[in-house]
């Protein structure tokens, strides 16, 4: 068996004579568990928090969308079109136009977006289980709104009566045709709801979904003209392959992007969150172990006089250093292992009871991930290895006399 690891097992095991010592040795112990438990636990948070999020914005988005690398709007082909439903892994795909628009009702205003789709625009997004109440789009003429503009504009369900109005800005080409005093600069449209739907503050106030028909002829557009494609993909295709073979379609007139890049900025945002939390449990880990430092230190001491009946008996210092080194490294190996299965127990705590609620329905979300588990070890083990470092090259010819 080796040697300096059969020694230092046998330091960890007993206790000192010294009753300060073993008190220093206990709390060191603690203070490891605690911050690795700690460490484990926010991590999970953060990666709850990170799906949680995502799935606002995946509702909306889908696996892979084509816009116009110049200007708003594109021209799709009906070769065009049967040659995208040929492409293998493209298991669907939808057609938008959108426009930023002007609200009223009643005497009560918005800004927000109208965006016309086809009917397969809920087999390639998930929008339609976001209802909060209502239907989905029932014909041309009627809407979805988000739950945002619902309350602000003071809207209801199937209102014939008063109808939400859509007003956008005419074209320039369509106001010096029509010229005269008396001709209003907008193109209107009402609206009859259908349905409402929730998913986020700011995307509740955004969108109101309409009839692509309904938004070209809005917007003085042929029945060619979009601002998008949305693709759902099959899961097991290559999806740059993929999008290869949609850009030689459109004749590279489109920019694709996958979920990830159309939410770049959230990602962004939330990845470096996450680092930044890290970083500053990491901090208070480094700070934690300099307990390790000076638990080692004091057990050197107080095992000095064994030290020495062993270097006499043929140990070489750099063997007692490697005591000293491996009883540090399984110290905090030991307390990152309990840390983690502390923390673990709390997260599936978490998952089966939601004893830690956002609000009364809602459970804060956290996530298991064997990652998390994996960089909380790493960043314990290499920590109590600088500290065990640190403290066992104490040891000296000198310090043994």
């Amino acid at each position: 068996m080796n040697f300096p690891l059969y020694i230092a097992k046998r330091y960890i095991r007993s206790k000192s004579s010294q009753n300060a010592v073993n008190i220093i040795n206990f709390i060191t112990f603690l203070v490891i568990v605690i911050g690795s438990a700690a460490l484990f636990i926010v991590l999970s948070g953060f990666a709850g928090l990170k799906t949680y999020s995502l799935n606002f914005s995946e509702s909306f988005d889908p696996d892979l969308k084509a816009s116009p690398s110049v200007g708003k709007f594109i021209s799709i082909f009906p070769e065009q079109e049967t040659a995208l439903a040929a492409v293998d892994g493209v298991l669907a795909y939808s057609k938008e136009l959108e426009e930023k628009v002007y609200f009223l009702h009643q005497q009560k205003s918005h800004m927000g977006y109208i965006k016309g789709v086809d009917d397969h625009y809920n087999k390639v997004t998930g929008v339609d289980s976001t209802l909060y109440f209502g239907e989905w789009l029932v014909d041309d003429i009627r809407g979805v709104a988000g739950a945002g503009i619902y309350s602000l504009l003071g809207l209801t369900i199937d209102n014939f009566r008063s109808p939400l109005e859509v007003l956008v800005p005419k074209s320039k080409k369509g106001a010096i045709n029509q010229g005269g005093m008396n001709t209003t600069p907008y193109n209107q449209h009402q609206v009859v709801l259908s349905g409402v739907y929730s998913v986020a503050e700011d995307l509740d106030k955004k969108y109101l979904f309409t009839g692509l028909s309904v938004v070209q002829k809005l917007l003085e557009k042929d029945s060619t003209q979009i601002s998008g494609v949305n693709f759902k993909i099959d899961e097991t295709k290559n999806i740059e392959t993929v999008k290869d073979r949609i850009s030689t379609i459109f004749k590279g007139a489109v920019v694709l992007q996958d979920r990830q890049e159309q939410n770049s900025t959230l990602h962004r945002m939330l990845n470096t969150e996450n680092l930044a939390t890290y970083l500053i449990f990491t901090l208070v880990l480094i700070i934690a172990l300099f307990n390790v430092v000076g638990a080692i230190i004091m057990m050197i001491l107080d095992k000095q006089q064994n030290s020495k009946t062993l270097y006499h008996l043929g140990t070489t210092i750099k063997e007692l250093r490697r005591i000293y080194f491996v009883q540090g490294t399984l110290v905090t190996s030991i307390g990152g292992l309990f840390g983690v299965l502390i923390g673990s127990l709390l997260i599936w705590s978490q998952l089966a009871f939601g004893w830690l609620k956002i609000n009364a329905y809602l459970a804060y979300p956290v996530e298991y991930k064997l990652i998390n588990v994996a960089i909380v070890l790493a960043t314990i083990i290499v920590l109590g290895i600088i500290a065990a470092k640190i403290a066992s090259s104490r040891i000296s010819k000198k310090l043994i006399s």
